[in-house]
């Protein structure tokens, strides 16, 4: 990706809030990070020079986002944003946070707007370990049971939060792909026996599966909490790209921590060790005991079935075609884990 221009006056204020002290000038080169398909996610690095002469490295996030419509969600595009300017960040915790902000703009004509923020250097993707899955499980249950907890004004007063209702739409989406949902139910289909033979007793009984999934409370979720979302660095979790941030169900992001292009030979781990220390974390702060169904197999299913099933059908080689497979295999292991 090219090389894009930067405002210096806007830099030099932003580089003002990162190093604590007036910027006279600074030079910049900017490298695209990995990610950013929905918007240009910058890396931003150089000196800045500050009002006594001194030259100062720096390395910042500079995230452009322009507008555009996710299904059933169509404010998504500028909910970081808005999250950000609302205060939310209050309520984290030494353990675990999001990126510091330092800078936001917004242009209500160009319908773009740039989130200047901070850059996480720590373990992520696929070297996560368990004992950091289980960490981030644990942590993210502290988060969301205070949050249940306290009910702070600053989330009655956000308009723009994904609704609960998203999770069933799009499981309803995936379902209506016609090509997939005939798919698995194909003499010929190669897919794992039980995965798809569980996924279609699930659309025969899909009013019981939703009836228990939504007798789970109601919580503010990440609604993107995988593994390259997920950062592991001192002990401490950071979680980053907040864009389909809102209201769902109690467990939901556990599913996806375990089933979205996870690591898929520690899979029945994570699940057996993730369930316990998020229920743990939540627990801390309100009284769980009369939850005695948490869904969150089923969550996988209704999330990540059909999912899997077109990724595995539109794989791009036998080696993602294999990934998939091996994925769907393991969630059929967990089966009858308590």
């Amino acid at each position: 990706m090219s090389e894009i221009r930067i405002n210096k006056k806007t830099l030099r204020i932003v580089l003002s809030n990162v190093l604590k002290m007036k910027i006279k000038c600074a030079e910049y080169q900017t490298k695209s990070l990995h990610g950013g398909t929905l918007g240009d996610v910058r890396l931003v690095t150089g000196l800045a020079e500050t009002a006594g002469g001194e030259f100062l490295p720096y390395k910042i996030v500079l995230k452009i986002q322009k507008k555009w419509e996710r299904f059933a969600d169509p404010d998504s595009w500028r909910r970081e944003y808005d999250l950000y300017k609302s205060g939310l960040g209050a309520f984290f915790s030494d353990t675990l946070r999001w990126p510091e902000c330092y800078h936001l703009e917004m242009n209500e004509k160009e319908t773009k707007l740039k989130i200047w923020m901070e850059y996480i250097d720590g373990i992520t993707g696929l070297d996560l370990t368990p004992d950091m899955y289980e960490k981030a499980a644990y942590e993210l249950g502290c988060f969301q049971g205070k949050l249940y907890a306290i009910q702070p004004d600053v989330l009655k007063n956000l308009t723009n939060l994904s609704k609960p209702e998203n999770a069933k739409l799009f499981y309803l989406h995936y379902r209506g792909w016609d090509k997939v949902y005939n798919y698995i139910r194909s003499n010929d289909c190669p897919l794992p026996d039980y995965f798809c033979k569980k996924l279609i007793e699930i659309d025969e009984n899909e009013t019981e599966v939703w009836s228990r999934i939504e007798k789970l409370p109601i919580i503010f979720n990440h609604r993107d909490f995988w593994i390259t979302n997920i950062f592991y660095t001192d002990d401490k979790i950071v979680l980053i790209d907040w864009d389909t941030t809102g209201w769902g169900y109690l467990g939901e992001d556990i599913a996806s921590l375990i089933a979205d292009e996870a690591d898929v030979p520690n899979m029945v781990r994570n699940y057996q060790r993730c369930i316990p220390a998020y229920y743990k974390g939540f627990s801390e702060y309100v009284d769980l005991s009369h939850v005695t169904d948490h869904c969150i197999y089923e969550l996988i299913f209704v999330l990540f079935g059909y999912r899997l099933c077109e990724w595995y059908l539109y794989a791009g080689s036998e080696d993602e075609r294999k990934l998939h497979f091996d994925t769907m295999q393991k969630i059929c292991e967990m089966e009858d884990i308590k």
